[in-house]
């Protein structure tokens, strides 16, 4: 028999804003050791020296980590014109250097070639694998890389101010794996000098918010005491960017042993994915079709 998992079983999300300094893995490390949950994941790495929402999921809530790490996120972030470094941020060493300090209005123009559906070249510091590796561990041995540009989704990319000529300061909102570090570099190259990132915040993910954020130093201070359960939004809080499909009492034990069951009520369209609800709780995720929901993960069994 495999060895069983220690630890509660707890289950819902806990949103951090997470300090510059330390990783996305140390916070769902420590959110995990401080609720003494079975089961912990994040939705969308965040740099050391970034801050911000990082959405921490526990329990049954890891389901849905995927839903959650594709739904649209915003950051807001300043870049510094005149030096290109090894890592794209502050953190790298100055690989190159530009006198060219591009207008206000050079920078608004250059901006809609970035939104849509563009390709991005990731940071030779990042974690995309090469050979079964992470890039930062490579490039941290000195090897340098051909990373092949991937797809992402920008839905807007603004310009929101020019503290001086050498910074300006700008507002991303874009869906899965976008990387800010290399549209700070390639916007720079665009506007014909050099460019990388002095400090970023993740604003909002999905439908997490800072206001539903909580300090880091919080989870440390009510650590593995009754009241930390606070701190915890239910499964559906991570769900209000999917819709929902509504579901009689009847069908909750058939969608636990995953049977597909009647929509009473949804706004989904035929092939969407959607959530099943019935008396508030998330039971299962699904896709609809023809009037049904045929779930592939379930969240909630009954007692």
């Amino acid at each position: 028999m495999g060895r069983r998992r220690k630890g509660r079983d707890v289950s819902g999300w806990v949103v951090i804003d997470k300090p510059a300094g330390i990783g996305s893995t140390q916070v769902v490390n420590k959110v995990r050791w401080a609720f003494e949950a079975k089961k912990a994941g994040h939705a969308g790495t965040l740099d050391p020296d970034a801050t911000g929402i990082l959405a921490v999921a526990l329990g049954e809530a890891t389901k849905t980590v995927s839903l959650l790490t594709d739904a649209l996120k915003a950051y807001e972030f300043g870049i510094a014109f005149g030096a290109a470094t090894t890592t794209d941020d502050a953190s790298g060493e100055i690989i190159a250097t530009s006198d060219v300090r591009p207008s206000d209005a050079a920078v608004a123009d250059a901006l809609p070639a970035f939104v849509g559906e563009i390709e991005q070249v990731p940071p030779q510091v990042s974690a995309v694998k090469v050979e079964g590796e992470r890039a930062y561990d490579l490039a941290r041995e000195g090897v340098e890389m051909e990373l092949a540009a991937r797809p992402l989704h920008v839905e807007s990319l603004d310009l929101l101010g020019r503290p001086d000529p050498d910074r300006a300061i700008l507002r991303l909102v874009c869906g899965k794996g976008g990387y800010v570090r290399s549209i700070a570099r390639d916007l720079g190259e665009a506007l014909g000098t050099r460019a990388h990132v002095t400090h970023l915040r993740r604003m909002w993910s999905g439908p997490f918010t800072l206001d539903d954020a909580v300090r880091f130093e919080t989870i440390d201070e009510l650590a593995r005491t009754p009241a930390i359960d606070e701190l915890l939004l239910g499964i559906e809080a991570g769900l209000g960017h999917v819709p929902v499909a509504q579901v009689a009492g009847m069908s909750v034990s058939k969608l636990a042993n995953g049977n597909p069951v009647e929509v009473l009520r949804t706004d989904a369209d035929f092939g969407d994915t959607v959530w099943a609800m019935h008396d508030g709780r998330a039971l299962a995720i699904g896709t609809y079709r023809a009037g049904m929901i045929h779930p592939s993960r379930v969240l909630n069994r009954p007692a």
